[in-house]
């Protein structure tokens, strides 16, 4: 199926590793233009070096999602680089969660300031360069905990669905635009987190994976693979999802009890 993004300007924040450079090299495949920020300069350069080696129209630069500043320098040289923006992927993140007597504000306010407050300051940004091509799409990349969060899972779970609700007041704001708004909700998806993991435990990632699958209980029995989180996220993006916003799509295996 042809995707029809060959020449669509996409940008995509924490797209140095894991989830995000996956999804940046399948946006490159289907020709899309692609613009990946991050705060390691180093692994985003090794990333972005790669992309080019395949071909990509990549444009990469070491942003703090978090500052206001960066966020907007980064979503502009974009712009200027290419002269359009069709589409952004709210990807950076982390998995702070630990019990709920421990957390402080300032880790309380940091979870925010990454997941919350970037994903709206990136769409606030956007949105008038969506507007200028006649409308696009906004994929915002949560987890499965924001529609069923456990115990021990603060402060990320509340981030993540508070996420999932931006998503879908925007989606209802921004239609009339024809911009679509969505959310990607993620369950055991490999990692370079987990991948550092097996190293460092003398397991090779094959090993952790199966054991990891096991243990959480998948019903497909296995831990995904990025790249076919990736194959989601650019469906989500083409225009072959053009009568599809305000959904939020698990990719974990049957593992999440939430629709």
């Amino acid at each position: 199926m042809d995707l029809e993004l060959a020449g669509k300007v996409v940008l995509v924040t924490g797209g140095s590793e894991g989830l995000g450079a996956a999804v940046c090299a399948r946006l490159v495949r289907e020709g899309a233009h692609v613009a990946l920020c991050a705060r390691n300069a180093q692994r985003l350069e090794a990333t972005a070096a790669t992309l080019r080696s395949q071909g990509g129209q990549v444009f990469a630069l070491p942003t703090d999602v978090t500052s206001p500043a960066e966020l907007e320098r980064f979503v502009e040289a974009a712009h200027a680089r290419w002269g359009r923006v069709d589409a952004l992927v709210n990807n950076a993140g982390s998995a702070a969660a630990g019990p709920f007597s421990t957390l402080s504000d300032a880790q309380w306010e940091e979870d925010l300031q990454l997941k919350l407050f970037a994903a709206v300051r990136a769409a606030r940004l956007i949105v008038p360069h969506l507007r200028a091509v006649g409308g696009g799409a906004i994929l915002n990349v949560l987890s499965i905990r924001a529609k069923a969060p456990g115990a021990q899972s603060m402060p990320s779970s509340v981030t993540r669905a508070a996420g999932m609700a931006l998503m879908k007041a925007l989606s209802k704001e921004l239609g009339p635009d024809r911009i679509r708004v969505n959310a990607l909700l993620v369950g055991m998806i490999e990692s370079g987190q987990w991948a550092r993991r097996a190293e460092a435990s003398g397991k090779s990632p094959a090993e952790l994976y199966a054991q990891m699958s096991r243990d959480a209980g998948v019903p497909l029995g296995r831990i995904g693979r990025a790249e076919e989180f990736a194959d989601a996220a650019a469906f989500l993006l083409s225009s072959r999802a053009s009568y599809i916003s305000g959904t939020a799509l698990n990719v974990d295996g049957g593992l999440s009890p939430v629709v």
